[in-house]
Order: C-alpha cells, then structure tokens, then sequence
C-alpha cells in the first residue's frame, strides 16, 4: 500500500510562490520565511512524494510533472481557502454576516423595505432576506438560528432572545367618508357590531383590532373579509365594503384623501409598541445595531410625512 500522502495548505502556497516568483529567495520574501526552510519544506515533500517538484537546473526554476500536478490543485483550493479566511475576518470585524428577518406585522413591510435598503448601502456583504413569520413560528425559528431577527408586537421571556423595542405606533380605525361611523369622533367595540371588518389574513389574537378591543369586549363582526394587499384594502374601504383597523403609518398615505376618514380606537386611542426580538450573541454585531437604529427612525419619517 503506497504511504500516505500529509499534503497542507503551506505545501500548495510553497509550489505556487515558487512558480510565480522563480526561484527560491523570492518565493521565501513572500511568504515571510528563510530560504532554508522553504527550501527544507521543499525537500520534505519531495521526499513524501519519492519525485522531485522543480527542475532545479532550469532559471528561473520550473515545475516538473508533478509539480504542475500540485500547482493546479493550488490553483483550485487555495482561492476558496482564501475566500473562507476573508468570511471570517469579515464576520469577526462585523463587516458580514447574515440578517435574515421574519415578520409577524403584516403591515410592517410598509416601513421596512426603505430600511432594508439604507441597510444595503451600507452593509453590503450582509446576507439579507425575509421571511413572512406567519406561515411558521419565527420566534422558535430565531432560537434555532433559522432566522435572525424577528419583528413582533408581542415580546415573550424566552431564553437567549432580547426584545428590543423599536417604536410605538396606534390602531386606526379607517372607512370610508360616506360610512355611517364617518360621523363619530371615536370608535369603540361596540361600533363594529354589524359591520363587515376587513383584515390581512392574519390569526385572530396577531390582529390589534382583536387583542386590545373586540375579544376583551366580547363583541363579533358581522363578517370578516381577509385581504393580502393593503392597497387592496383601501380601495374596498374607499368603495364602503367594510371597515379596517390598520397602523398609523398606513393611514398616513389617505390622511388627507376626502374618500376616507380615520379615528381614533375608544375616545383615549390604543398605543401599541413592536419590538426586534434576536438573539442575545448577535446584540454586539455592528450590522445588527445599525439595522435596529434605522428600524427606530423609519416609522418615524412615515408618521410625520
């Protein structure tokens, strides 16, 4: 049985420093080492081999056949070697890495697409995706570094994980001008009795309209009509198909269209805060401070715009 070959990666940079410097004095000035022991290196792999790498006799010197076998696979493996020692020292200094965001507010994505691409411009090796954590449970999928970062209004105690809150924001009753409710100041539980309460296709206790009005006042819609588009969403309230409860920073874009009228939920308003749950090793990454900053500032601009 042939021994066994103990071929390192210091082996492949050796032959191909060699081949592309000529000779052995220039070859040890760029890899930082004597001449004597590149040129012992050498010898042991030659031995290791039972052939000689470079015709010696030849200036500058050049590689034998088995030489030019083991330069190829440098040529091959040393460029991803490379590439894998730059991900690290990227990940290490913070420069890259992986944001992969799921969404449990549905409406969020009205906000969170401009920052996503301030982000962009600044993080470019980030790895950056999203996932609707509506058809999955993404706050276990964060513990399980399936994702990292999930956007959620209702923070839980779960190990490894901080909550970090981003910004608050109120449910806004919205129909249209022509709607009976039009003519009230506020809205409250009892209003949506008999009304048709069109929803993004969300579970009951996701929905604000729900958790902090309807279930604890024990009162139904008529119907319920889910919809996927906000977009679509204004044009049925517009066209006085039904009513919706939606967040401020959506309402903005009709705040001042005479086909609509908003109000606030109960004569005081609800306030509802969201949160950036990671995990808390990912709480020091540079890339993962900075998206939450712009997450914070965002929303911001939409209200007052």
């Amino acid at each position: 049985m042939a021994a066994r070959l103990h071929l390192e990666f210091r082996h492949l940079r050796t032959i191909r420093a060699i081949h592309d410097c000529g000779g052995l004095a220039r070859a040890a000035e760029r890899l930082n080492i004597t001449q004597s022991a590149l040129s012992h290196q050498v010898k042991n792999l030659e031995e290791q081999i039972g052939m000689e790498l470079f015709v010696r006799r030849s200036k500058p010197m050049t590689l034998s056949a088995a030489g030019q076998r083991l330069l190829r696979l440098a040529n091959e493996v040393l460029p991803q070697v490379e590439a894998v020692e730059m991900d690290f020292d990227g990940l290490k200094t913070g420069r890259t890495g992986r944001l992969h965001i799921a969404i449990e507010c549905h409406a969020c994505f009205e906000w969170l697409f401009p920052v996503l691409e301030q982000f962009r411009r600044a993080w470019p090796d980030v790895d950056v995706d999203i996932r609707p954590g509506l058809q999955f449970q993404a706050l276990p999928a964060l513990q399980k570094e399936e994702v990292d970062l999930v956007v959620s209004s209702d923070p839980a105690d779960l190990a490894g994980v901080e909550f970090a809150p981003l910004f608050d924001y109120e449910p806004v009753f919205l129909a249209s001008a022509a709607h009976p409710l039009a003519a009230k100041d506020f809205v409250v539980a009892e209003d949506f009795a008999g009304q048709t309460l069109i929803t993004y296709p969300v579970e009951r206790p996701r929905l604000d309209i729900f958790s902090q009005l309807l279930t604890p006042a024990g009162v139904e819609p008529a119907a319920i009509r889910q919809v996927e588009l906000t977009a679509v969403i204004l044009l049925l309230v517009a066209s006085n198909r039904g009513v919706a409860v939606l967040p401020d920073w959506v309402v903005r874009e009709v705040r001042y269209n005479s086909d609509y009228v908003t109000r606030p939920l109960t004569e005081r308003g609800v306030t509802r805060r969201l949160y950036a749950a990671i995990r808390q090793t990912d709480a020091a990454k540079p890339f993962m401070s900075h998206v939450l900053r712009l997450m914070r500032t965002e929303p911001l601009k939409l209200q007052r715009g």
